[in-house]
């Protein structure tokens, strides 16, 4: 059933990927889900200048994200915890309430972890929008520690770049 609603959403879809599908489902029989109350729910924060979208919404009122990727032993990726804690600040602008946290569930491996937003994350989540503006208005990134400037096409113009804008450098 599921294949075949897949199949309409992405009729291209590599017929090869159906046992990648299968692997899923054999991995997340093994442990009770939540089905979802709604899915693909848009979310937005006026004060901040985001949106996203919560893959589902549990009956509980949580909310999940769901990751193709396998998960880790322990924990959540960065990139996961970051959205969650954007989610979250979503949710709580529109609906007046605290949100802890949410799930990500990795669906090949058949794993929902609750994370629970820390100050690190949110101090992560509002940095990056700041760089992100910064961006936005033109200003050159600064160079991260261990930046992979090796591989970058770029690197010439970068190293040479005398603006602090990013026109200059592109």
């Amino acid at each position: 059933m599921i294949w075949a609603e897949t199949l309409v959403v992405r009729p291209e879809i590599d017929p090869a990927l159906r046992e990648f599908l299968d692997l899923c489902i054999t991995a997340c029989n093994k442990t009770t889900w939540q089905p979802a109350g709604e899915t693909d729910v848009r979310v937005f924060s006026g004060k901040q200048g985001i949106a996203g979208m919560i893959d589902r919404i549990l009956p509980d009122g949580t909310f999940s994200i769901v990751r193709a990727a396998g998960a880790m032993p322990f924990g959540t990726y960065a990139a996961d915890r970051l959205r969650v804690a954007a989610i979250a600040l979503c949710l709580e602008e529109m609906t007046g309430r605290d949100v802890p946290g949410g799930h990500v569930e990795y669906i090949p491996d058949g794993v929902s972890r609750f994370h629970t937003v820390q100050p690190r994350d949110r101090r992560q989540l509002i940095a990056t929008l700041h760089r992100i503006r910064a961006i936005h208005d033109g200003e050159l990134p600064t160079h991260p520690l261990n930046a992979p400037c090796v591989r970058c096409k770029y690197r010439e113009k970068c190293e040479t770049a005398r603006g602090h804008r990013l026109s200059d450098l592109l």
